[in-house]
């Protein structure tokens, strides 16, 4: 796995500022509670906390809490295998001395949330030490005011809280953040670094970023494919008419997990309100419906007692 640079989170201010705080308690064993919206790294700056901790030699795993209850919680503890009868390992013992990435914690179920807490107060109990890092596009203490996240647990991942700034609010890191992307992109391909034309840097001011710096790596990697690789033109600039398609997963599963039509679809809905910061007409877009069918569904799963679909605004 890559390591994460430094420069790929900007240069603002606020910025230098949370690195620099996040360089003082990556040395310490305190969990890290990392708020900001969709798209501004902080499942990179979970793992950036965990390269510069002495950790860094050790595992560093992700689980992304939006899943379905009963996967996240087979990931995180284990499961006996049905077919061979084998025990897994979830994360808390297969990364035994590394750091536990806890992505979109908000989405883990109420009747999960208690025992997770219980779990991770009793892990030195049986000599597992884990560093646990989680995101968060929610405010979890007014969850935690309104009953819908337990206490217990929100204290113990919020020792140390970090927000990471959107993009729109720093608009000074864009060329500069753009300039970095196609390093990393040009170390790749094993090629020089293109030109970026003038007209191109004052449209990508001119863009409101809703997906911050992973809607800008998107923006930069299809207009690198689409330019002649010396120069990138308005022409070739993947933005306006030209579409850029977005992850909704994250990047983190290594396969396709088997699910039914019905699971499937229920999962790429909530996929859809998360990217979307539960902004139901966008959601309704990407997924290609109407808002009111949006609305039924959302309302099936409520009455179906789905966590997720409670909690929604």
């Amino acid at each position: 796995m890559e390591s994460i640079r430094a420069e790929l989170f900007g240069r603002n201010p606020k910025v230098l500022k949370t690195l620099k705080f996040v360089e003082n308690v990556a040395v310490t064993r305190v969990p890290v509670l990392i708020l900001g919206e969709l798209g501004t790294g902080k499942e990179k700056l979970a793992k950036y906390i965990h390269e510069l901790s002495n950790r860094k030699e050790e595992k560093f795993l992700v689980v992304d809490c939006s899943q379905e209850s009963q996967t996240v919680e087979n990931e995180i503890l284990g499961y006996r295998d049905d077919a061979s009868g084998r025990f897994v390992k979830g994360v808390l013992e297969f990364g035994n001395g590394g750091s536990i990435a806890l992505l979109n914690i908000d989405s883990v179920s109420e009747s999960f949330q208690k025992r997770l807490h219980q779990v991770l107060t009793e892990l030195s109990d049986y000599d597992i030490d884990i560093r646990i890092i989680a995101t968060t596009t929610k405010n979890l203490s007014k969850l935690v005011g309104a009953g819908k996240f337990h206490r217990g647990l929100y204290a113990y991942i919020s020792g140390s809280q970090v927000s990471m700034v959107s993009l729109r609010e720093r608009p000074e890191d864009i060329q500069f953040l753009s300039e970095e992307i196609l390093k990393v992109i040009c170390e790749k391909e094993n090629c020089p670094i293109p030109i970026v034309d003038g007209e191109v840097n004052k449209k990508l001011l001119a863009h409101y970023w809703t997906h911050n710096i992973s809607e800008l790596f998107s923006v930069m990697k299809e207009s690198f494919e689409n330019s002649d690789k010396k120069e990138i033109t308005l022409n070739d600039l993947a933005l306006g008419d030209r579409k850029v398609i977005h992850s909704m997963g994250g990047g983190i599963d290594d396969g396709v997990k088997l699910m039914s039509l019905k699971e499937a679809e229920k999962l790429l809905i909530k996929k859809a309100l998360i990217h979307t910061s539960e902004n139901r007409t966008q959601a309704a877009k990407i997924l290609g419906v109407s808002i009111r069918t949006l609305r039924n569904k959302i309302n099936e799963y409520r009455v179906q007692g789905s966590q997720f679909f409670l909690n929604l605004r």
